[in-house]
């Protein structure tokens, strides 16, 4: 087979796979996907010797395309770099994000039928109410740091608070989420993969058994959470049993408090930044909020990429993929698009239309929570800037690093009036 121009003379993707690109400022990351866009079609990335790499989709049509085509690009056996080793899978079980077809489908179906009309008016009005407490906390005691202070408190409030986790198990749930995904996608030492660590993994255990003890007692005595929606379902006949439960669970902390937090946290920075735009937000908040919001998930972009495997022949732009061929999903690069996004790396929070991919590409695999996430920024973004005492960033945020979330670590901030 001859291979397409985009893998001869030097393999223009090989930065991808390299953790130094990942360290680098963000603007030469974003720079290198201007450029890899301009071949037009798939880029191969080279990752270690023998010709193994991936493909990387790094336009928005693409990205879209296989979003939407999952008998196709396959999510199992996992989405992420690396892909999952079958005793983690066998461990903790297949998480919804690396299932594929009727097994994909099923589970799903049990999660959206537990969200009920009544559940999600009860989260709104707590979002609402957890916002406001947050920010009057913020005002009272006067922190510095943003992240642990504001942008990490309400997804993870939220969520507790919908799931029905008691209040004594919070504060060792916020530590476990930290260490689960403090160094996914994360250079480690000097290692040459990028992966997970041990320390990981154990907070992962430990919080799915804890999730799975409380799925127990609520078997046995429902209350009107999630929790008990989910392992008293009867979709079909069937529940979440305890393995799937911490799955779904450890999914919803780490996807659902990790990827709001950050957006919630560049949402701030962009806004800092962007002092025209904050004014203009302010001068309408119910007539800019939603579109702010967009824009601050299109510009931060919270996951980078996810991973596919082909299984079926499929081209893409002139490139015919098969069976067991990787390729990676960039929505940092999608969002960044010019073909669909006009000057896109302006924060324009009139940008309309703004189809980003922030949540996904669309297909079986749109975020569940893309709705409650829109809320949460929404509600905390009214508290933060409505209020008497401005909020600004200090400084530039502390950046992970990582290749698979734009992960913040810290940001510094300052109230604008005494």
């Amino acid at each position: 087979m001859t291979l397409p121009a985009q893998r001869i003379g030097g393999a223009p993707g090989r930065e991808l796979a390299e953790p130094g690109f990942w360290q680098a400022p963000p603007a030469h990351r974003l720079a290198v996907f201007a450029r890899l866009r301009e071949t037009g079609g798939p880029v191969f990335v080279p990752e270690g010797t023998g010709g193994a790499g991936h493909w990387a989709l790094l336009r928005h049509a693409h990205v879209q395309e296989a979003s939407r085509l999952p008998k196709v690009f396959a999510s199992a056996p996992g989405v992420t770099t690396p892909e999952p080793a079958r005793w983690v899978r066998a461990l903790f079980g297949d998480s919804m994000v690396n299932l594929d077809g009727p097994d994909h489908a099923q589970l799903r179906k049990i999660v959206q039928r537990a969200f009920t009309p009544r559940l999600l008016a009860a989260a709104e009005a707590d979002i609402h109410a957890v916002a406001t407490r947050i920010v009057d906390h913020v005002l009272a005691d006067r922190p510095d740091e943003f992240v642990s202070a504001v942008a990490s408190r309400l997804p993870l409030e939220v969520i507790c608070n919908m799931m029905g986790i008691p209040e004594r198990h919070r504060p060792e749930i916020a530590d476990r989420v930290n260490h689960a995904s403090e160094n996914i996608g994360v250079q480690r030492g000097l290692a040459s993969r990028l992966r997970m660590p041990g320390r990981g993994l154990r907070a992962l255990a430990r919080m799915q058994r804890m999730v799975a003890g409380i799925g127990r007692e609520r078997r046995k005595n429902p209350t009107d959470d999630l929790i008990s929606a989910l392992v008293c379902a009867n979709v079909d006949g069937q529940a979440l049993g305890a393995r799937q439960l911490g799955a779904f669970f450890s999914l919803l902390m780490v996807a659902g408090v990790e990827t709001t937090r950050n957006a919630i946290t560049h949402g701030l920075t962009l806004l800092t930044d962007h002092p025209d735009q904050r004014d203009l937000l302010l001068s309408d908040f119910e007539k800019h909020a939603d579109g702010a919001v967009e824009e601050m998930i299109r510009h931060s972009t919270p996951i980078i990429q996810f991973r596919r495997t082909v299984v079926a022949e499929h081209t893409v732009e002139g490139h015919l993929f098969h069976p067991g061929d990787k390729v990676v999903l960039y929505y940092a690069s999608a969002n960044r698009d010019e073909a669909v996004f006009p000057d896109p790396d302006a924060f324009d929070i009139t940008r309309s239309p703004n189809p980003h991919l922030g949540f996904g590409g669309g297909g079986p695999h749109f975020c569940l929570g893309a709705h409650l996430a829109r809320v949460e920024m929404r509600a905390l973004f009214h508290e933060l800037l409505t209020r008497p005492v401005g909020l600004r960033a200090v400084g530039l945020p502390d950046l992970a690093g990582s290749n698979f979330d734009n992960r913040v670590r810290s940001l510094k901030f300052a109230f604008e009036r005494p």
